[in-house]
This record gives structure tokens, C-alpha cells and sequence, in this order.
């Protein structure tokens, strides 16, 4: 079984310091939050940028400012820039951080309702257009998936050349409007995968420990932070990403799961077969 994988999402765009005032805003908070949840365990940071007030932003400078400074105090760790950016961006906007010289991103692979009126759209072309970009800059996609529909997308996508391997997914589970986070459908997402494919497992809120579990015992990978969850334990605040880092790695040791660096990290997910043709 491959050492464990801890990505840490450590500031989200939807999350504020209201819901828990750790959640990361400026460039100094999110250099020490990754630097924090790196130390704990986390082999790989996965960043939505946020200005000073809390704004979500894609924008690409904004971006490199918070790159440059979380590299410069832990220049090993994979960082790993959301292209889903929020609800109601632009394709254009959300592709931003793909300019930058990164070596991994997510890559969200479809449509679904995200609560009240709020509806996180990637259509099929959007789909396309991202991978065929990341493929082009040589950038890692993580395939976003948050029900058994995105799955079979990537599958056709890659069937006919637009999404190519090595294939890494990512289950995001117990969104409003995606699957629930629950064994069954876990084994349902983890066996709906073809021959050789690596995941990671998001469990959004109560789901977050409960999915960690289950994908530590069966060989996969997993990703906490105060992106997906807040707490702890049921009402007891994180105080900060680490805290939650460091209880996947506890779990991990009841069952004898080593940690990855992210040198070790890189090598599992196979980065060096990924195409690095130039625009």
C-alpha cells in the first residue's frame, strides 16, 4: 500500500473568519497556515487566493504573490491552485492560475447545484478547455469529482484523447446537490475507476473524518482543511489547518499508513508522466 497522500485545502473561497477565525485571508496568514498544516503532515496545499478583506480572487498575480511566499518557507511542498475558483466566475477568470509556472491543479468535471439558487457550472467544453490547457503547460489535473456522472465524463473525455493519464481523482462528497459521504458511496466512486487510477477523498463537513477513514483503510489518499470543514470534533472549532492535519496522520497510524513527503508524493501520482508540450 502507497504511503498516504494529505492535501490540505487551507483557505477555500466561501469560508470566512466568522465561521472560524483561522481561516486564511492575507499572504502572511496563508504562508502560515500552509507552513503549519506542511509541518503536520500535508504533502500538498491546495489554494484559492483571497484579498486582504476575504474576496475570493482568480486573479493570477494575486496567485503568484501568495506561491512565491508560502515556496520561499517551504519550497518542497506541492502547491496545487484551484481552477474552480467560485461560484458565478468566468471560464476565462478561473484559468488564470494556469499561467503561472505550477506544477498541479484541480480540474472540475461537471455541473451541479451548489445550494439555493447557486449553480457551479462546468460544461463539458469548459471541461475540455481546462484540460487541453493544463495538458499543454505540463500541469498536473487533479479531476475533480463530486458524483458518479463526473466520473464517467472524465472517462469518455479521456476515451477520446481530451483528458489524458495519469489519472488522479478527486471524490468531493457531501456538497448541497452532489453525493452524500457515506460508505456506500465511496466504494461506489472508488470501483467506478479504471485499472492504475490514483484518488483522494474530500469529505465536506461531518463527512471529512468518517471518508479519511475509509480511504486510509482501502490505499487511498485524503484531503482535509478549513476549506471543507471547520471543526474538530462536533462543535469544537479547529484552531487552524494543522489541527486538522494532524488528526488524519493519528488516524493514519492506527492503521499503520505511512505519510508521503511530497517528493514521495510526486512519485506516486507518476508527475514525471505527465505530457509537458508548450503553447
Amino acid at each position: 500500500m502507497d504511503k498516504l497522500i494529505i492535501t490540505c485545502a487551507i483557505s477555500g473561497a466561501e469560508v470566512l473568519k466568522t465561521h472560524n477565525p483561522y481561516v486564511p485571508y492575507t499572504i502572511e496568514e496563508m504562508v502560515k497556515e500552509a507552513k503549519a498544516a506542511y509541518e503536520a503532515g500535508a504533502s500538498i496545499i491546495h489554494l484559492h487566493a483571497r484579498e486582504d478583506d476575504g474576496s475570493p480572487t482568480q486573479d493570477k498575480n494575486r496567485y503568484k504573490a501568495i506561491i512565491n511566499a508560502i515556496k520561499a518557507e517551504i519550497p518542497d511542498v506541492i502547491i496545487q491552485p484551484s481552477t474552480g475558483g467560485a461560484v458565478g466566475m468566468s471560464r476565462d477568470e478561473r484559468m488564470q492560475p494556469t499561467e503561472l509556472d505550477i506544477e498541479m491543479a484541480t480540474l472540475d468535471c461537471g455541473t451541479l447545484n451548489f445550494g439555493g439558487d447557486d449553480i457551479f457550472v462546468n460544461t463539458e467544453n469548459d471541461i475540455k478547455a481546462f484540460a487541453e490547457t493544463m495538458r499543454l503547460r505540463g500541469i498536473y489535473p487533479e479531476l475533480e469529482c463530486f458524483e458518479k456522472g463526473h466520473i464517467d465524463m472524465v472517462l469518455r473525455l479521456h476515451k477520446k484523447g481530451y483528458i489524458q493519464k495519469p489519472l488522479h481523482f478527486s471524490f468531493v462528497l457531501g456538497v448541497i446537490g452532489g453525493m452524500t459521504g457515506e460508505e456506500r458511496d465511496f466504494n461506489f466512486l472508488k470501483e467506478s475507476l479504471p485499472e492504475g487510477a490514483t484518488y483522494s477523498v474530500t469529505g465536506i463537513g461531518r463527512y471529512e473524518f468518517s471518508l479519511v477513514e475509509l480511504s486510509i483503510q482501502a490505499g487511498g489518499h485524503v484531503r482535509v482543511g478549513l476549506e471543507d470543514n471547520i471543526y474538530l470534533e462536533k462543535g469544537v472549532l479547529a484552531k487552524g489547518n494543522a489541527d486538522l492535519v494532524k488528526k488524519v496522520v493519528k488516524l493514519a497510524k492506527q492503521y499503520n499508513r505511512e505519510i508521503a513527503t511530497p517528493k514521495e508524493a510526486r512519485e506516486i501520482l507518476n508527475f514525471k508522466e505527465v505530457n509537458h508540450d508548450t503553447l
